[in-house]
């Protein structure tokens, strides 16, 4: 009896051996990816801050957005490869892709996405955060010769660093990581590293004099079965206002490719589109970031359709192969809407601008708890009933659609909707077209 006991103390012992092994490798890896993503991510948006007070100081620069396009696309052509793919690349080689992501893809995407914000384009800053994450914990990898697993972390590493550090929110940062990669799974397997990666990525990014925006959603009205009721009502809205944006962008995507057989001239095209929309709308309240637009969501009316011309304005900039990201441009959205459905529904506006959000991005994204988190991050826990229905009710409206086609169905969202194993919201959106 002594043999079996003496057997589990000594596989204990070296259990916390290794466990204490892996932690420190994992310290190590991480905290190297969050220190290169959060300097990348410094850089970035010192950039975007930069182009942007120029583009609002000579808004002649909008004229150049066709050739900024055009040139962009050259250089994908000539040197992008394979990273042109973007965001669906990381996602297709967490999930096991054979492919290699190419360190270039870090200053190219900066690249393409400063262009596209100097010259007016619609678009946000997550993905390029994403994509230089993603490359530089795939060099990384490469320097120390890592296996198939550890890559795969190392990834995840990179996406979480990225979103982490260019939000200023750490905590949504690291489950995003473990969430974006597969609907109704999560891979707590990469917790640890991709909570030191994104941690230390904020850190860094806050240590280069990088300051995030904060926004308040005002008073959180009591529990109650109305204002229950509304919450969901205006959540479902904003799972469907997610719903136009994937499709309307993926649409525009198919449909410049087809009418434009040759990248540049659909950029160049692409940028004549918007700035005709500026020309007819009388307004450049749309272009960039949407940041002021944002901010005004909560303190001020807005426009009642400032929500659908934004989607407007981002689905076309994106769709015609512009460079940047779509989560920023998803805040705006949301929370216009949620200030639009103040007034209908009888609650604050600051206070559904808040829900909108997260809830339009949680539709997109299909990560619910990422952008739960976030909101705490955010706003605080005052709302944190209101924000958890808000995600969740979204997330379920959406569908089986999304911003990333890459991005795999562990569950179906539905026990009536049977979908293949290993299928991507790419493939789901495939098959419903031929049914």
């Amino acid at each position: 009896m002594k043999y079996p006991k003496a057997l589990a103390e000594y596989a204990g012992k070296y259990l916390h051996i290794a466990l204490i092994g892996s932690f420190i490798k994992w310290l190590f890896y991480g905290s190297l990816v969050g220190v290169l993503t959060g300097s990348a991510s410094a850089l970035f948006l010192a950039s975007l801050d930069f182009v942007t007070e120029k583009r609002m100081a000579h808004p002649w620069l909008l004229f150049l957005l066709p050739v900024g396009g055009a040139l962009m696309a050259y250089i994908y052509l000539k040197i992008g490869k394979n990273a042109g793919k973007g965001n669906n690349l990381i996602l297709e080689q967490v999930n096991e892709g054979k492919e290699s992501i190419p360190l270039r893809m870090a200053p190219l995407v900066l690249l393409g996405t400063v262009l596209t914000h100097l010259f007016g384009g619609s678009a946000g800053r997550e993905g390029t955060a994403v994509q230089m994450g993603g490359s530089l914990a795939e060099w990384i990898g490469k320097r120390f010769r890592v296996d198939a697993h550890d890559r795969r972390i190392l990834l995840m590493c990179g996406i979480s660093s990225g979103f982490g550090s260019v939000f200023g929110t750490p905590l949504a940062g690291t489950v995003f990581g473990l969430e974006v990669l597969s609907i109704g799974m999560v891979r707590y397997q990469a917790l640890i590293p991709c909570f030191i990666a994104s941690f230390v990525a904020n850190l860094v990014t806050t240590a280069w004099g990088i300051h995030h925006i904060h926004y308040a959603m005002g008073a959180v009205p009591e529990l109650s079965t109305g204002v229950i009721v509304k919450v969901v009502f205006a959540s479902i809205l904003f799972g469907l206002a997610s719903i136009l944006f994937s499709e309307l962008t993926h649409g525009l995507k198919k449909l410049y490719t087809y009418l434009f057989k040759n990248a540049m001239l659909k950029a160049f095209i692409g940028g004549l589109v918007i700035i005709l929309l500026v020309a007819i709308f009388r307004t450049r309240d749309y272009l960039g970031l949407g940041i002021p637009l944002l901010q005004q969501a909560f303190v001020e009316p807005v426009a009642h359709f400032a929500f659908l011309w934004k989607t407007i304005f981002t689905a076309l900039t994106l769709g015609a192969g512009y460079l940047g990201g779509e989560v920023t441009p998803l805040f705006v959205i949301g929370a216009t809407l949620g200030n639009s459905l103040a007034d209908v529904l009888g609650l604050s506006a600051p206070f559904l601008a808040g829900l909108g959000l997260i809830a339009v991005f949680s539709g997109a994204t299909n990560t619910p708890l990422a952008c739960f988190i976030m909101g705490i991050e955010l706003f605080g826990s005052e709302g944190i009933i209101y924000m958890f229905m808000a995600c969740i009710v979204s997330y379920l409206f959406s569908g089986h659609t999304g911003i990333y086609t890459s991005q795999r169905i562990g569950l179906s969202k539905s026990r009536g909707h049977v979908l293949p194993e290993n299928a991507t919201l790419g493939s789901v959106r495939v098959t419903d077209k031929r049914e």
